[in-house]
């Protein structure tokens, strides 16, 4: 992998704790009938439903966003497929050996296809590789979760990089959506009212414990360029996923002038469903739970010189 990638890395707004939980509480309520909102001791995240690679998310937490968009759109960037090494990353963001889960585009490379990944690996440990990717079946329409051994992915990814240790975190819990919000833009645009021009960067694994969500896959890439949303729409394959389902977000209060997709949530389960999430589609019966933590800074890596805001949903 290359060692050379450009790396911009600016400092974020860190809220104390009980007062993010606080704003989280009063911005979901305007979307949730119950919404819960606690600084806990981060339990221990390897156990299931979790199934993270590490204890933890705290410790020297960061965020990455690594390429973008415009390295799949309008055609794929041909020298950035099997680009990016999950290790590498962790070393450039200043946490060598790192715990790192989000969201990205598997390398078609290893994968023999375009399609989601959901990465999830203790960058220190050779055994604690435990992504996983999303593609879509023979028939077009199924899901095919599959374990993803490697550091290795391809043209973009939103990352949350930490040493992988307990801590304090925020846990919250909601239920029974009322308002047109996901999950994820709920609690950004309570932390983007809260603390207005001062950008918040969050890492964190939440549970869809109830209900259905939309999820999308992308199939392989596309014979004919996107050029518009609508394009993306249709190239990709959206279906609704059941839980239990374990995603792994990230999200930014306020994008500081790195042209960054301000939140990012890829799903995993252990019914062989998962995905990138969209929103959930069973609002009265829906509960999710989630640890969420503050990151102290940003790496943008390797930002696209050309850029647009097509296909960032």
């Amino acid at each position: 992998m290359a060692s050379d990638l450009p790396v911009e890395k600016q400092a974020l707004h860190v809220p104390d704790l009980a007062e993010m939980a606080q704003a989280l509480r009063e911005g979901l309520m305007q979307t949730f009938q119950t919404v819960e909102t606690e600084v806990v001791d981060c339990p221990d995240l390897t156990e299931k439903p979790w199934s993270l690679a590490a204890p933890g998310i705290c410790g020297d937490t960061c965020l990455a966003d690594v390429g973008g968009p415009p390295y799949l759109i309008p055609q794929p960037t041909q020298e950035k497929i099997g680009r990016y090494d999950m290790a590498e990353i962790a070393s450039l963001c200043g946490v060598p050996g790192g715990l790192v889960f989000g969201a990205g585009a598997a390398s078609s490379r290893v994968r023999g296809t375009n399609c989601e990944m959901m990465p999830n690996n203790l960058t220190s440990d050779p055994d604690k590789k435990l992504s996983y990717t999303a593609r879509v079946g023979e028939t077009g329409t199924e899901c095919v979760l599959e374990e993803y051994k490697t550091n290795e992915f391809s043209l973009l990814a939103n990352l949350s990089i930490s040493r992988g240790q307990p801590g304090k975190v925020i846990r919250v819990t909601v239920s029974n959506r009322s308002g047109e919000k996901n999950f994820v833009t709920a609690m950004r645009l309570a932390l983007a009212e809260r603390y207005g021009d001062k950008s918040v960067g969050v890492g964190g694994v939440f549970q869809i414990e109830n209900g259905s969500a939309k999820m999308h896959i992308m199939p392989d890439f596309s014979s004919t360029p996107l050029h518009s949303d609508k394009d993306v729409e249709d190239w990709l394959m959206f279906y609704n996923a059941n839980a239990p389902l374990t995603c792994l977000s990230t999200f930014v209060s306020r994008d500081p002038g790195l042209d960054l997709r301000v939140e990012h949530t890829h799903c995993f389960s252990h019914h062989g469903e998962g995905g990138h999430y969209h929103y959930d589609v069973t609002p009265a019966d829906v509960r999710y739970t989630g640890y969420f933590v503050p990151a102290e800074y940003i790496c943008r890596v390797d930002r696209p010189t050309v850029t647009h805001t097509i296909g960032r949903d």
